[in-house]
């Protein structure tokens, strides 16, 4: 029994009248999110990177050549304020991993660019994130893998479409 079956157990007993299915989803979908979230993040931290400053240099890198993106850009991509998005592109320029400059047309256009450190990171980086992610999801046979991601494919639709 695991400690998300004894919050249920327990509510059963307290609340007869409860579901508490979702309860039961939900609690164990966060805690394994947590655990998820813990192994990345020690994967990025070997790195001196935050999950959120390695999203940036991925976004950047998987939109090819020239690994250039405006800020809304990115912003859209990652779903983040602008402020947020500021406070990774400072730390990342301070880092020298990426490079702000002007459009030559319009002054007031500010494009974002993989420095030549900052795409040998990002590639290095992202055979062992990937390497990482598969270890996570190991337990999993293929079939389980491929129904969990249509059924989160279908959740997630309920969010965002």
């Amino acid at each position: 029994m695991d400690a998300i079956e004894r919050v249920v157990e327990q509510w059963a007993v307290e609340k007869p009248e409860l579901d508490t299915q979702p309860m039961a989803m939900l609690g164990r979908l966060l805690r394994v999110s947590k655990h998820l979230e813990t192994q990345v993040a020690e994967t990025h931290k070997e790195y001196d990177l935050k999950l959120g400053e390695f999203d940036v240099l991925a976004t950047l890198r998987r939109s090819g050549k020239p690994y250039n993106l405006t800020p809304s850009e990115l912003i859209d991509s990652m779903m983040l304020t602008s402020g947020a998005m500021t406070n990774r592109l400072d730390k990342l320029e301070k880092k020298g991993l990426i490079e702000r400059s002007h459009s030559k047309e319009d002054r007031r256009s500010v494009f974002v660019k993989l420095t030549k450190d900052g795409l040998v990171l990002i590639d290095e980086m992202m055979g062992k994130h990937v390497d990482v992610q598969t270890q996570l999801v190991e337990s999993l046979s293929a079939s389980q893998k491929k129904q969990l991601n249509q059924l989160l494919t279908v959740w997630l639709a309920q969010f965002e479409s």
